[in-house]
C-alpha cells in the first residue's frame, strides 16, 4: 500500500469524523432543544445508533452509487485526494459559520470537480450525478411532506373523534400488508446473489454481494450456473427452490462456467443461520422494512391513545417517543453518510491496485467508517444544533417526534433506493414541515433561504475548490 493511498484513507476517515460532528445536530438538535436529553447524553445516544447502522446496512448500495459517480478509467489517487481536501475544507468552513450544509454533496461535488479537472466533463457519470442532484430537492420535500402529514395526524388524534382512530388503524393494516409484501424470501437474494439473468448457456451471476454465503460457497460475479446437484436450471425460480430445500450443513454441488471453463464446485451449504426463518429475518433489506414498519406502527398505536391524555401526560409520552425517533434518525444518518466514505475508500483501493472491484471491499472499510462517524458524533456540533433546533422554528417534543420520524423514514427509503441524500437537507425539510402546520409564518423563512443558498452552492463550490486543488497537485 503506497504512502499516497494511506494518506487518502486517513483523509477519508477524517472527513467521516468531521461528518459526524458536522451532522450531529441533525439527529440530536430536537431532543436537546426540547430538553429530553442533555447535550452530552444526546451525542452519546446518537453516536451509539450511528454505529448500530453497521449491523443493518449490509448491501452498501449507497457506497456503490458514490463509487460510480466518476467513470472508473478516469479515477486516480490524485483525483480522490483533491476531492477529499476540498470536501474537508468546505465542511469545516460551513461548520465554523454554523451553516447546515450537506457533507454528502460536498463529497460528491469534490470528487466530480477533481475528475472534471483531470479528464473533462466526460469523466463523470451524468446519469448518476443527475439522480443524486434531483434528491437535493426531493429529499427535503419528502421529509417536509411526511412531517406535515404526521403533525396533522397527531393534532387530529387529540380530538375525541372516531375518524382519527379509524385512520390510525388503516395505517397499521396498510403498513403490515406492505411490509409483508416487500419482505424478501427468495433464497438467492438471502444468500447474496443480487442479480441473476437467464442466458442461452445458463444462469449468469451479474452481481454478487461481498462477504455473503454465496461468496463463501465459492461463487463469483460472472459465473454461469449450469446445474445444481446435477439438475439443470431453466430460471432463477428453480434455483430458489433448490436452495430453499437445502439445510445448513448440507452438501451442495454447483456446475459452473467460469471464464469459459467448466468447473464443479462441491461445497457446504452455509447460510448465516440454520433455519430459513432466521435467515429471512436477518436479511439486510428485511431488517430495514421491519424498522420502517416498527416506526409507523409505533406512531399509529401512540396516536390511538392521544385523545385519552391530558397535556402533561401527552408531553411526557412525546418525550419518550423522541428517544425512539431520534434513535431511528441516527441509524439512518449512520447508514447513509458512512457509506459515502466507504465508496470513496473502496474507489481509492481499486485505483491503488489493492482490489479489483467494488465487490472485494475489505471488512475493515465499513467497520472503520461506522466507527469514525460515531466518534465524530460524540464530538458534537453545537453551533449547528442551535440553528437546527431553534432558529428555523421553535420545536416542542410533539414536533420533534414528527420531524425525526419523517426524517428517519426518508433516509431509510432513499437508502433502499441506493440514493445518497443529505441528512441535513432531510431533517431541515422535516422541521420546516412541522413548523408549517402552525402557520407558514412560524417558519423563519429568512434563515431557511440562507440555508437553501448554502445547499445550492455546496456542489459547485466544492467542485471548483477540488478542481483548483487538483491542478495544484498536478503541477508538482
Amino acid at each position: 500500500m503506497t504512502t499516497l493511498l494511506i494518506v487518502i484513507i486517513a483523509l477519508a476517515l477524517i472527513f467521516d469524523y468531521i461528518n459526524g460532528f458536522h451532522d450531529a445536530a441533525n439527529s440530536i438538535a430536537t431532543v436537546v432543544s426540547t430538553k429530553v436529553l442533555t447535550p452530552f447524553q444526546a451525542v452519546v445516544w446518537a453516536a451509539f445508533f450511528n454505529f448500530v447502522a453497521f449491523f443493518i446496512f449490509k448491501d452498501h448500495g449507497v457506497a456503490n452509487t458514490i463509487a460510480k459517480t466518476v467513470h472508473e478509467a478516469d479515477i486516480t489517487l490524485e483525483v480522490i485526494l483533491a476531492g477529499l481536501i476540498a470536501a474537508i475544507a468546505w465542511n469545516l468552513l460551513t461548520w465554523w459559520f454554523g451553516i447546515p450544509s450537506s457533507s454528502s454533496h460536498t463529497l460528491i461535488g469534490g470528487f466530480a470537480g477533481a475528475a472534471i479537472a483531470h479528464a473533462g466533463f466526460d469523466a463523470i457519470e451524468a446519469g448518476t450525478i443527475a439522480k443524486i442532484a434531483s434528491f437535493i430537492v426531493l429529499a427535503p420535500l419528502l421529509g417536509m411532506l411526511m412531517a406535515f402529514i404526521i403533525s396533522l395526524w397527531f393534532l387530529n388524534s387529540f380530538r375525541k373523534s372516531i375518524f382519527p382512530k379509524i385512520f390510525s388503524i388503516l395505517v397499521m393494516v396498510v403498513t403490515v400488508y406492505y411490509v409483508s409484501l416487500s419482505f424478501e424470501t427468495k433464497m438467492t437474494k438471502i444468500l447474496g446473489f443480487n442479480n441473476i439473468e437467464v442466458t442461452d448457456q445458463g444462469l449468469a451471476v451479474q452481481e454478487i454481494l461481498n462477504k455473503t454465503p454465496a461468496k463463501a460457497m465459492g461463487l463469483n460475479k460472472g459465473d454461469i450456473i449450469l446445474a445444481v446437484d446435477g439438475k439443470s436450471l431453466e430460471d432463477s425460480n428453480e434455483l430458489d427452490q433448490i436452495l430453499a430445500s437445502h439445510r445448513h450443513g448440507d452438501q451442495i454441488t454447483f456446475s459452473l462456467l467460469q471464464s469459459g471453463k467448466l468447473k464443479e464446485v462441491a461445497t457446504t451449504f452455509q447460510p448465516r443461520f440454520e433455519t430459513n426463518y432466521m435467515n429471512y429475518i436477518s436479511h439486510g433489506e428485511n431488517v430495514k422494512w421491519l424498522i420502517i414498519g416498527f416506526i409507523v406502527i409505533s406512531i399509529a398505536l401512540f396516536s390511538l391513545f392521544l385523545s385519552m391524555m391530558n397535556y402533561t401526560q401527552s408531553e411526557a409520552w412525546f418525550k419518550r417517543m423522541q428517544l425512539v425517533s431520534s434513535a431511528a434518525f441516527s441509524i439512518g444518518h449512520g447508514g447513509n453518510d458512512s457509506q459515502k466514505v466507504m465508496g470513496i475508500i473502496t474507489v481509492a483501493l481499486i485505483a491503488g491496485n489493492q482490489i479489483s472491484s467494488f465487490e472485494e471491499m475489505p471488512n475493515w472499510v465499513p467497520l472503520a467508517c461506522y466507527s469514525f462517524i460515531a466518534l465524530g458524533t460524540m464530538s458534537g456540533g453545537w453551533k449547528i444544533i442551535k440553528t437546527m433546533g431553534t432558529r428555523i422554528t421553535k420545536v416542542t417534543p410533539f414536533e420533534g417526534v414528527a420531524a425525526e420520524t419523517a426524517g428517519a423514514l426518508t433516509l431509510f427509503l432513499t437508502e433502499m433506493l441506493k440514493i445518497p441524500v443529505s441528512t441535513t437537507h432531510t431533517i431541515t425539510g422535516s422541521i420546516i414541515g412541522v413548523g408549517a402546520t402552525k402557520r407558514l409564518s412560524a417558519v423563519r423563512w429568512g434563515v431557511t433561504i440562507n440555508l437553501l443558498w448554502a445547499w445550492i452552492l455546496t456542489i459547485p463550490v466544492s467542485a471548483m475548490i477540488a478542481g483548483l486543488i487538483y491542478m495544484i497537485i498536478s503541477a508538482f
